[in-house]
């Protein structure tokens, strides 16, 4: 038995060190914030798009069954679902960015909007990602004819941990963060929502596409009866 111990303990200890990464949202360090910024200035601020174009539409229920990281497991019964709209437009071939996709997505709770920018050469920068959401919203249409201010900024890196900002809020018992030194951040990255949503088309498409999912929510169920054939 202790010669089994030993073999065991032996094994563990010749394997490779794992390397885990925190990312601070709340308060990203300066050299954070200047790529942060950096990044952003980056972003066509007229984009003029190439004819390849893409638009889809679904509707997607979470599986109880598998689970996510940072998501307390649904409770049992309780289903998850949302609609969503996506539109891909490609970038000219001269540019820096290859194409950016938008999202809209509506679940129980929330919408959720997000833009992401793919680079066409990645060899720091690989992708920008822009998001915000609502929780008290009547319709798409609602929130789609306000600027919604951005509530996260999240680059990704060639070889490199992720680097991001949000929106923190104080828990219970602790203050709230003080971020007033990152609005320049979270005001570039609205103002290029509101460009891109307008640039794509977003406040006229996305009501049409998720109407056509059903009235453009997840949250109203099937109440009515059963039509005749």
């Amino acid at each position: 038995m202790t010669a089994a111990l030993v073999i065991v303990a032996a094994a563990y200890a010749q394997q490779p060190p794992v390397k885990v990464n925190v990312l601070n949202v709340c308060a990203p360090s300066a050299d954070e914030q200047k790529e942060l910024s950096s990044a952003l200035a980056k972003v066509p601020g007229k984009p003029a798009f190439s004819k390849d174009y893409e638009v889809s539409r679904g509707h997607s229920t979470l599986d109880q069954s598998t689970p996510i990281p940072g998501m307390q497991p649904l409770p049992a019964g309780a289903v998850s679902a949302a609609d969503w709209v996506r539109v891909r437009r490609e970038f000219p071939d001269a540019t820096l960015f290859s194409n950016v996709q938008y999202s809209f997505s509506v679940d129980a709770k929330n919408m959720v909007e997000t833009l992401v920018l793919r680079v066409r050469d990645p060899k720091d920068l690989m992708q920008i990602s822009i998001e915000d959401s609502a929780s008290a919203v009547a319709s798409a249409t609602a929130m789609l004819s306000t600027s919604t201010p951005v509530s996260r900024v999240k680059l990704e890196r060639f070889g490199k941990a992720s680097v991001a900002l949000a929106r923190c809020s104080g828990g219970e018992g602790s203050p709230a963060t003080d971020q007033s030194a990152y609005e320049p951040i979270f005001h570039a990255a609205s103002s290029i929502m509101e460009r891109y949503r307008d640039a794509l088309g977003a406040r006229k498409m996305i009501p049409q596409e998720l109407a056509r999912l059903g009235m453009g929510t997840s949250t109203k169920q099937a109440a009515g009866t059963k039509k005749s054939p």
